[in-house]
């Protein structure tokens, strides 16, 4: 569902952010305010596959034109759960997503500006508060993701890896959400669908794993929607709040352990 998928984008990307320092590596916001603006675009990105579901959160964000242009993705990709439900259609948004985080500006006083992010930040971070159900109205959640962009403008890191590292975690991070659920999704070989053999596809168990149509899952959370499902969205929403408390009171520079 696209409350879990928001969730778990963000969740994700907390757990990249704090992971990666430890293998050296300087691609990841350094600042408190890119660690946050980093979460929401990932939990973001972690609703763009849906963009194939004419009902889908995206579909609803722009009357009349969301609709349009999430029947048009569904057309294009073979419908829900396929084409864009795939670890190819996750490189190409990850590499629009370099390309996008490569448009910037030189503006006066702010120097150079990372345009293409922030542009990218309003739509992502809409859909993300709108999810999650942070807002009532669309206008509100568009209002959100217009200040998020500012800020991205403000606070963004030099290193302009962090946006398509973002996009593609977000992205990865639903398809993998999917895979859990008993539809799961296309197989990594996609367009290319194996089918099973006979005695595969008759075995209870491996059947429900890789599928007569080529499909493969890991079925531990039932059907989307199930009581499983809601149970981890709401344990990776604790762990978020956790993770901003972390990352709020470290640029605050207060010790959570005087705290307790």
């Amino acid at each position: 569902m696209g409350v879990n998928h928001a969730t778990s984008g963000a969740a994700v990307w907390f757990a990249a952010t704090a992971a990666l320092p430890r293998f050296g590596t300087e691609a990841y916001p350094l600042s408190a305010a890119g660690i946050l603006s980093g979460a929401v675009v990932c939990a973001g990105a972690a609703l763009l596959p849906d963009a194939d579901h004419h009902s889908g959160t995206i579909a609803h964000s722009v009357p009349i034109l969301g609709k349009v242009v999430a029947r048009g993705i569904e057309d294009a990709s073979g419908g829900h759960r396929h084409g864009f439900h795939t670890i190819l259609a996750g490189a190409l948004v990850t590499l629009l997503a370099v390309l996008v985080g490569r448009f910037t500006l030189p503006i006066p006083a702010l120097g150079v500006v990372p345009v293409g992010p922030a542009i990218a930040t309003i739509g992502l971070i809409c859909f993300a508060v709108k999810a999650r159900e942070l807002v009532r109205s669309w206008a509100g959640a568009w209002a959100i993701g217009v200040l998020a962009a500012v800020a991205v403008v403000v606070f963004a890191p030099d290193n302009p890896t962090w946006f398509p590292i973002a996009v593609g975690l977000g992205f990865l991070t639903h398809i993998a959400g999917d895979l859990l659920t008993v539809e799961g999704v296309p197989a990594p070989t996609w367009p290319v669908q194996i089918t099973p053999p006979k005695a595969w596809a008759r075995t209870p168990v491996l059947r429900s794993v890789w599928k007569r149509n080529g499909y493969i899952a890991v079925p531990v959370l039932g059907h989307a929607g199930s009581w499983r499902e809601t149970l981890l969205g709401a344990f990776l929403g604790l762990y978020c709040l956790y993770a901003v408390v972390v990352v709020v009171a470290r640029a605050a520079h207060v010790s959570l352990v005087a705290l307790g």
